[in-house]
């Protein structure tokens, strides 16, 4: 007798944290499919998911999706507002989709979220993180709310690894203010793991997924600086200079290297947990052994979301700005 193997669906099974969270699942012998805007964007997991567009404009279509399936890992968002993409426009799909889930008799949302959410925050990240785990207390359905701090690792690290081709490529580094505030950054594969173990709960639970080690930001763009081999000053400035900086490297990158809500963000230090950190992989050791590959590649965020017929990477988008000025 042959039994079918369970199937769960993660949103962006091709994206970053969602492809690490995907293997896990295939891993253990569970079928995955996905819901995404680039259906048949080429990925290594292609021709193990069953990779089904978004149906936002049909609920109908979006709930039809979802049959069939057991557990809905959710890592659908935003990190900024960008042509027709918001924030709004986040949280009302984010609602849409529990609706969907619902309907379709899913067991179980894992849902993937950010340290320190507040709906009374300021910065419109932390609050509409917040009003979506609101809605999806209000959906009916069991739930784990997974909440990471700061992701590294892998392929696709974004953060990490710009700050490293950055430093390769500057002979200065700006950090907003004293840079004394906390980080804690969370291995990818750390992050998988918890939320597959999250998707196997009983009861509706609200965990951080926070690691082993917390430092003062100065000093993990230190660690990383050191790790490359690279040789820039890092100055402290005023965010306010911080923010025209960045904008500035933004226009020269084609991309948005870090907003404002970013940077107060991670001046509040909100990047940390105040729980038993259930990530096992120290980012210092991490960058012992990966140091040397980080930020030889520059990761862009516009590329990667909003040009999917483009590369995700450059080598050097400072000399590929200067080739296409000496064509014009």
């Amino acid at each position: 007798m042959t039994t079918t193997a369970p199937v769960d669906l993660v949103t962006g099974a091709f994206s970053y944290s969602g492809s690490y969270i995907t293997q896990r699942l295939l891993d253990a012998g569970r079928r995955v499919r996905t819901l995404s805007f680039h259906p048949r964007r080429p990925h290594p997991l292609q021709a193990s998911v069953q990779a089904l567009p978004y149906r936002f404009d049909d609920p109908g279509a979006l709930a039809r999706s979802l049959d069939g399936v057991s557990t809905l890992y959710n890592t659908y968002w935003v990190r900024f507002d960008h042509g027709h993409t918001s924030f709004a426009q986040a949280i009302e799909r984010s609602a849409a989709l529990f609706t969907a889930a619902q309907q379709a008799g899913v067991a179980r949302i894992v849902h993937l979220s950010i340290t320190n959410p507040s709906i009374r925050s300021p910065l419109p990240y932390f609050r509409g993180k917040a009003l979506v785990e609101d809605a999806l207390a209000r959906a009916g359905l069991p739930y784990s709310i997974v909440r990471p701090t700061w992701i590294f690792g892998g392929d696709h690290d974004v953060l990490v690894n710009n700050i490293a081709w950055i430093l390769r490529h500057t002979p200065v580094f700006a950090v907003p203010g004293s840079g004394a505030y906390p980080v804690q950054p969370v291995h990818v594969e750390d992050l998988a793991r918890i939320c597959t173990h999250a998707g196997q709960a009983t009861d509706s639970i609200v965990i951080d997924a926070a690691g082993p080690e917390t430092m003062a930001f100065h000093k993990l763009v230190a660690l990383i600086r050191d790790a490359v081999g690279a040789r820039a000053v890092i100055l402290r400035v005023p965010p306010p200079v911080m923010g025209v900086a960045a904008r500035a490297l933004g226009l020269l990158v084609s991309d948005v290297v870090l907003t404002p809500d970013e940077i107060d963000g991670l001046m509040a230090g909100l990047l940390v947990s105040e729980k038993p950190p259930l990530g096992k992989i120290s980012f210092s050791d991490w960058l012992n052994h990966s140091g040397r590959s980080v930020g030889r590649r520059y990761a862009n965020e516009l590329r990667r979301h909003f040009a999917p017929t483009a590369d995700t990477a450059q080598d050097d988008p400072v000399a590929t700005a200067r080739r296409s000025r000496g064509r014009q």
